[in-house]
């Protein structure tokens, strides 16, 4: 079955964006629990530098879903492109 390239890359845009969304917004309502549960998620790492870094900023937001849109299209586009052509 044929993937669709296009199609792939905007699905897999559209995923990054609303996931990077969501992680934005817990991070904005709750700071220290999302800081602990990034501890736990990368074995005990410790983002809490993350605490002093610059307040959230909307065009910081912005930039970065932008990039990650991006970047998940063109992944998504390869992936398609690729799946397809080892599928013959």
């Amino acid at each position: 079955m044929d993937k669709k390239p296009l199609r792939a890359g905007i699905a897999l845009a559209g995923t990054t964006a609303a996931f990077y969304t969501f992680c934005t917004l817990l991070w904005v309502l709750a700071p220290t629990a999302f800081l602990s549960f990034m501890n736990s998620l990368f074995h005990g790492m410790d983002f809490s530098t993350m605490a002093n870094s610059p307040q959230f900023s909307a065009s910081g937001f912005l930039v970065a879903l932008v990039v990650l849109s991006i970047w998940a299209l063109g992944a998504g586009v390869f992936f398609s492109w690729l799946f397809n052509r080892l599928g013959r």
